[in-house]
């Protein structure tokens, strides 16, 4: 039996463009404040670039590498999750979900080591930062940047886990078969848009003038 509007929309496609265009003007804003962000960050990048390389050195190229390949392998599982919710393929749905999330929760075990590796190096800005070097002051703002980027980049992966085990649940309940497979498709647009952050984040942060280190 075929899914049927809510009563305040006139047809499901109706509902259907609603939906898409309230995630794609939710997805516009906060595009908006990761890019502010990202364009501070480049300007001191440009203007203390000396400091930015010594700060970049301090991360691990190999775990953001890895966590790259991970979030990467996410989104494969989240866009197979949409493939099986547009076919009722439930079981498989439920199951690309939850490999969705065991993989988002890999990302941020990997990345909470990294933050307590640079707490136990002493790069921890205003809390614990005691990095001794010509630009030290530099190098902090860079660290400043850094926990500001990952910080709030793994806010919103927190936000998509909360959404996956939703939208698990709801599986479960059959809830999205005979077309009402918005959500997941919808939940699956705020999981490549946090993916695809991630791709910006990491050659900003990790690369800056690797050859030579």
């Amino acid at each position: 039996m075929a899914k049927r509007a809510e009563h305040q929309f006139d047809d499901m496609e109706q509902q259907r463009d609603a939906a898409y265009t309230g995630m794609w003007i939710f997805l516009s804003t906060e595009v908006l404040f990761f890019g502010a962000v990202f364009f501070t960050y480049i300007i001191y990048r440009g203007l203390y670039y000396d400091a930015f390389v010594e700060g970049s050195r301090k991360l691990s190229v190999t775990m953001g590498g890895l966590n790259t390949g991970i979030l990467l392998c996410s989104s494969l599982c989240m866009a197979l999750a949409v493939h099986a919710a547009q076919r009722n393929r439930t079981n498989q749905l439920v199951i690309f979900l939850i490999l969705t999330e065991i993989i988002g929760a890999i990302f941020l075990a990997i990345k909470f080591m990294e933050y307590y590796d640079h707490y136990k190096e002493h790069l921890v800005p205003g809390l614990n930062f005691g990095y001794v070097g010509e630009h030290a002051n530099r190098v902090e703002l860079f660290m400043v940047f850094y926990f500001i980027l990952t910080g709030m980049h793994a806010v919103h992966m927190l936000i998509g886990l909360g959404v996956l085990s939703t939208l698990a649940i709801l599986a479960t309940r059959r809830t999205f078969e005979n077309g009402g497979y918005d959500p997941v498709d919808i939940g699956g647009l705020y999981w490549h848009f946090v993916d695809i952050v991630w791709v910006f984040i990491f050659p900003l942060l990790y690369l800056v003038k690797r050859t030579g280190a």
